[in-house]
């Protein structure tokens, strides 16, 4: 019975051989042999099949999709040709009129006033080309650091090709025209020249924000930008499309689109980056930072962590469709390069991809804001946090390193004050500044903390010139246009130790230094002691200044309009 039993339990066997699980040699080699090549085939496949597959989807489907588009918004587009002609002939009318009466308002004469820095030295591009530049910017009207580019970008470009229409996407419905040029303006202090700007406004913008996906938000706001593409598409297809929010799903639908259509990305910051998925594995100097810091532990971590590479490696599809990249610093430009650089070189982009720092109104600050000895004596124990309030600006480190700095009870931590300076984009904004007033109640600094909450250009100007020290908490901030504005006021800036504050703003200026850096809440309350005790400060202040000149918005039009130069190009 058991020698049965046995017989019955053992794997067949045709030649004796045991483990051969009941086939011929032949066919177990060729098996053994085909397991141990599926995952060379699959890396094939990924690196080369897919891309042939999606090359060949985007020239058939991809293009005759494009073409309908094309044929559907033709419409608008003459209708925006039409408008821009008829409004650049009243606007040109009104100036005659106001010349004629010897009174020319301040907007048009600062449109008037070209800088010859603002129109390019690049022998690339023709000045009168007329062409429409599509610029994908659905929160444009934010009032943040991005979209100070956003800006700057549309007055460059338009003084560099006067006879140009530009078209913003965005998703601010319930501001006018009028409206978003006159925040522009209050904001930002730059003029647009209203003729030849329009605005088409998305419907799915909502797709993109992080409440919508509250699990894989990365690839579910990713999915969104395609939605917005498509929509904005459906709107009007441009002659050149650039991305200045960061979206580059939408460039990639671009391109399956309208493969003869030329489109740039300005980069912020990477969707995802190798310091990200380093800061999931908590044994890692970067498992400690950032909002996923040490989530790469456990089933639901490991599964967390082959998402984001597998997100990552689509990513990289997707940058390497653009055919210019712009970064807004050296930061951004090393992780871009990392994520897309080797697929950009397999697609044949000849642009390297460049650094475009941010614009930044360090000559207006300049003029604006005396560093003297006597404006020395009108400064103020005050720290300024210029950021808006959103989760990755750490604005919770910042309370909290100030919170034990005052414990300390120096003198210069009796008389400091930290102001927040930040503008409210929505619900979400406005339940996590609640939350940050909780916190200074908490901390016992209510009567040592100041909100100032979407404050305009000019009071913001009025606080740089009174602090002391300006401070920034973000854990590898992308560039950090605030912490330019503090160098350019002569702040004495305390930054993260991290990303761009630390590599390209707040450096050294002969050896000296312009700043303090931080990472912890005693490191950064040792940074505020230092900061507000130096013994020279006016000479740490025109350091500062000195540093800032390299990120003016006369150097930001310079590298810009010789990037936009390469796309005029491609279509003339």
């Amino acid at each position: 019975m058991s020698s049965s039993s046995s017989s019955s339990c053992a794997v067949p066997s045709h030649d004796g051989t045991p483990f051969s699980f009941g086939m011929e040699s032949k066919t177990l080699a060729f098996t053994a042999i085909a397991i141990a090549c599926t995952p060379f085939a699959l890396l094939i496949c990924w690196n080369f099949f897919l891309p042939f597959l999606f090359r060949i989807f985007s020239r058939t489907v991809g293009s005759t999709l494009g073409w309908y588009l094309r044929k559907s918004t033709e419409g608008r587009r003459a209708l925006i040709i039409r408008t821009t002609t008829e409004n650049e002939a009243k606007f040109r009318e009104s100036k005659t009129t106001e010349e004629d009466g010897s009174s020319i308002s301040s907007d048009n004469e600062s449109w008037e006033n070209i800088d010859g820095s603002m129109v390019g030295t690049s022998n690339n591009g023709d000045r009168d080309w007329d062409g429409i530049v599509g610029f994908f910017h659905p929160f444009c009207n934010a009032g943040g650091g991005g979209e100070r580019v956003l800006w700057a970008a549309v007055r460059a470009t338009q003084k560099r090709w006067p006879n140009a229409k530009i078209v913003v996407y965005t998703g601010d419905h319930d501001v006018s025209k009028d409206s978003m040029l006159s925040r522009v303006k209050n904001t930002f202090s730059i003029d647009i020249h209203p003729p030849t700007i329009s605005f088409l406004y998305l419907s799915t913008r909502h797709w993109v924000l992080s409440s919508t996906w509250p699990h894989m938000t990365l690839l579910g706001q990713s999915l969104g930008s395609v939605l917005m593409g498509w929509d904005a598409f459906s709107l009007l297809v441009p002659d050149i499309f650039v991305d200045t929010m960061g979206y580059a799903f939408a460039l990639g639908l671009s391109k399956t689109l309208f493969p003869d259509m030329p489109t740039a990305a300005y980069v912020h910051y990477p969707t995802i980056s190798t310091d990200m998925l380093d800061s999931l594995d908590p044994t890692t100097p970067a498992g400690s930072q950032g909002v996923n810091a040490g989530k790469g532990v456990g089933l639901k971590g490991t599964v967390k962590r082959y998402y984001w590479k597998i997100f990552a490696a689509i990513y990289s599809w997707m940058g390497a469709s653009v055919d210019v990249v712009m970064t807004n610093s050296t930061w951004t430009q090393a992780h871009i390069q990392s994520i897309w650089g080797p697929r950009r070189k397999q697609r044949g982009r000849v642009h390297p991809v460049a650094v475009v720092y941010p614009p930044c109104a360090v000559n207006e600050i300049e003029r604006q804001i005396d560093i003297s000895e006597e404006s020395e004596k009108k400064r103020q124990k005050y720290i300024v946090y210029i950021a808006q309030f959103r989760p990755e600006k750490n604005h919770q480190l910042i309370l909290q390193s100030f919170a034990e700095f005052v414990k300390t009870g120096t003198p210069s931590a009796k008389e400091a004050k930290l102001v927040l300076l930040g503008s409210v984009r929505d619900d979400n904004d406005s339940r996590r500044v609640y939350k940050l007033r909780l916190l200074v109640n908490e901390l016992h600094i209510k009567d040592q903390v100041i909100f100032q909450l979407d404050a305009p250009w000019s009071e913001i100007l009025q606080w740089l010139g009174k602090a002391f020290v300006g401070v920034n908490g973000m854990w590898n901030e992308h560039f950090g246009i605030g912490v330019v504005e503090y160098l350019a006021a002569g702040l004495i800036p305390v930054v993260h130790n991290s990303g761009g504050p630390k590599l390209d703003i707040v450096t050294e200026v002969d050896g000296q230094p312009t700043g303090f850096h931080a990472t912890t809440t005693s490191e950064f309350a040792d940074g505020f002691e230092k900061a507000l005790s130096y013994p020279d400060p006016l000479s740490i202040r025109r350091r500062a200044r000195q540093a800032s000149k390299r990120f003016s918005e006369e150097e930001f039009v310079r590298r810009w309009l010789n990037e936009i130069e390469k796309l005029v190009a491609m279509k003339s």
